[in-house]
């Protein structure tokens, strides 16, 4: 799994961007949420898979919150 923060997330619309620890930024669809909440806080510090996304584009995946910045 790689590590990354949330860099944005958009509840109403559910999706979201993650930046990877190597500075590689990644969209997501909140159903990507392993813990089915479907939301994720800015900032927080994740640990997601890398997976190929419906427009050809790699996205993030089973996204666990590790810890959520104060």
């Amino acid at each position: 799994m790689s590590q990354g923060t949330v860099v944005t997330f958009d509840a109403h619309r559910g999706i979201g961007v993650v930046e990877s620890e190597d500075g590689v930024r990644l969209d997501f669809h909140c159903t990507r949420i392993a813990d089915g909440s479907r939301s994720v806080p800015t900032g927080a510090k994740i640990r997601f898979e890398v997976v190929p996304g419906s427009l050809g584009r790699w996205e993030a995946s089973e996204i666990v919150l590790v810890s959520v910045a104060t």
